[in-house]
C-alpha cells in the first residue's frame, strides 16, 4: 500500500524560533527537525509522499517551505500561512504561487487553536480571507480546540465552495478520557460534505507515557463514523508525535485503528483522500 504522510512539520531554530516550545515538557522539541531526519524514518515507513504543514504565523515561512518542496522527493505538497484578516489575501497568494515552488501550495492554515475568540472563524474579516482561499483553488487546515469546533461547521455549512481539513480530529481530551462535548460538534462538522478530517495527532493528546490503542480507539471510531475513510486521511504529526511516539509507531497504531476496515477504505485513507483533496 502506498501511503501518503498527510501532516508533518519541520524547523530550524538557526533560522525562526518556534515561540510555542516552551516548558520542560516540550524541550524535546527544542532543536532542529530537518527533512534529512524525516527522510530515512519516512522510507522506512514506506511513506512514499507527504504534506508539509505550517507551524508559525510567519509570512516568511511559506516561501521557504515551498522552495523546499520543489527540492524534495518527499514533499508533494504544502499548507502555507497567509493574514486571513488582511484586505490582500488573494494577490498575496499569487504571489507565493509565483514564487520557487509556487505549484506546491495546496492550503492555508491559521493557529485558530490560539485565538481567544472561539468564533474567530466566524468573523467578516476572517470570512472574506477564507473565500480568497476558495477562490485561489486551495483548502483550508482546521487546526483547533473542541469549543471551536460549532463556529468551523458553521463556517463549513456558510462557505460550501471551500474545502475545510480538520487536523488532528478535533484535539479531543483523549487523556482524560472524554468524549463529550467534542463527539457532538465533531459530528456536526462532518455533517458538511465539504468536510475532511485527519486521522493525525491522537498520541499527543492522550497520556504520552501510558497510552495505549483502545485509548485512542473510541476516537478513531467515531471519526471513521462520522466522516467515512473517503473523508479521512493519516498525518503523523512528526515531530510533535514524538513526544508521545516514535515516526513508526503512529503509522503502526493508525493501521490498527483501521484494520476492521476494507482494503479500499484504508487506500483512501492511507493515499486516496489526500491525493484527491491536496491535488497531489
Amino acid at each position: 500500500m502506498n501511503i501518503v504522510d498527510a501532516h508533518h512539520h519541520l524547523w530550524d531554530l538557526s533560522v525562526r524560533d518556534q515561540d510555542w516550545i516552551t516548558g520542560a515538557a516540550l524541550a524535546p522539541l527544542r532543536r532542529d527537525f530537518g527533512l534529512d531526519d524525516l527522510a530515512p524514518e519516512a522510507r522506512a515507513a514506506g511513506i512514499t509522499r507527504s504534506v508539509l504543514v505550517q507551524t508559525v504565523s510567519v509570512a516568511e515561512e511559506t516561501p521557504e517551505f515551498l522552495a523546499l518542496a520543489a527540492d524534495s522527493h518527499l514533499i508533494d505538497a504544502v499548507v502555507g500561512w497567509t493574514d486571513l484578516t488582511a484586505p490582500d489575501v488573494g494577490p498575496a497568494l499569487a504571489v507565493l504561487r509565483r514564487g520557487p515552488g509556487g505549484q506546491f501550495l495546496k492550503g492555508i492554515r491559521h493557529q485558530v487553536q490560539g485565538e481567544s475568540d472561539p468564533r474567530w472563524l466566524c468573523r467578516p474579516d476572517v470570512r472574506r480571507g477564507l473565500a480568497a482561499v476558495a477562490e485561489a483553488g486551495l483548502v483550508y487546515d482546521l487546526v483547533l480546540l473542541p469549543e471551536q469546533l460549532p463556529a468551523a461547521a458553521e463556517t463549513a455549512e456558510a462557505m460550501p465552495e471551500l474545502t475545510f481539513v480538520l487536523d488532528h480530529i478535533g484535539k479531543p481530551p483523549i487523556a482524560a478520557r472524554e468524549m463529550e462535548p467534542w463527539a457532538t460538534h465533531l459530528r456536526a462538522l462532518a455533517a458538511q460534505p465539504n468536510t475532511v478530517c485527519k486521522l493525525s495527532g491522537m498520541a499527543t493528546e492522550a497520556d504520552w507515557e501510558h497510552w495505549t490503542v483502545k485509548d485512542l480507539r473510541p476516537y478513531a471510531d467515531t471519526v471513521i463514523e462520522a466522516f467515512g475513510p473517503d473523508r479521512i486521511m493519516y498525518g503523523s504529526d512528526w515531530p510533535v508525535c514524538l513526544l508521545a511516539a516514535s515516526y513508526a509507531r503512529v503509522l503502526d497504531t493508525a493501521l490498527e485503528l483501521t484494520d476492521h476496515l476494507t482494503a479500499a477504505e484504508q487506500d483512501a485513507i492511507f493515499s486516496g483522500t489526500a491525493t484527491r483533496v491536496y491535488g497531489l
